[in-house]
């Protein structure tokens, strides 16, 4: 990630305020998860108002990334995750994600919306992580 793209997710980071749905430390634990990922390169795309996107890849990788980590913002005094990985990525075996056809990038992903802090699903998350990242690597 480059410095200007680095100062704009610390903005955006030091800016958002807890809120009871927990998103922004479920956010940064995600996040911190991802770092400690080798290879990954981390990217962020800010769409205020829209959404807030880390997206997490492996440098030489064919696809632009392995999971995308959105921070949703049509309400930023409520904002919520849906976290999305490529279908074949990985697997649900608790059905938790939603399958979008055509929706990550064009390609059929599956997406988890955390919308309350929930532990058990973001530790099922954090083990997609490492699935996908997996994946990503072979």
């Amino acid at each position: 990630m480059d410095a200007t793209t680095q100062k704009e997710l610390a903005e955006f980071i030091g800016t958002w305020q807890e809120q009871p749905s927990g998103a922004r430390g479920i956010f940064l634990r995600l996040k911190a998860h991802l770092e400690t990922k080798t290879p990954v390169q981390l990217a962020f795309k800010a769409r205020p108002g829209v959404s807030y996107s880390l997206r997490a890849a492996i440098p030489g990788q064919a696809r632009e990334l392995f999971v995308m980590v959105d921070v949703i913002d049509d309400d930023p005094q409520n904002r919520w995750l849906s976290v999305c990985f490529y279908g074949e990525t990985i697997t649900d075996p608790e059905e938790n994600g939603d399958l979008i056809p055509g929706g990550l990038l064009g390609e059929d992903g599956y997406c988890f919306d955390i919308e309350e802090n929930d532990e058990a699903l973001v530790t099922y998350l954090l083990a997609r992580i490492d699935e996908a990242h997996q994946s990503a690597m072979n």
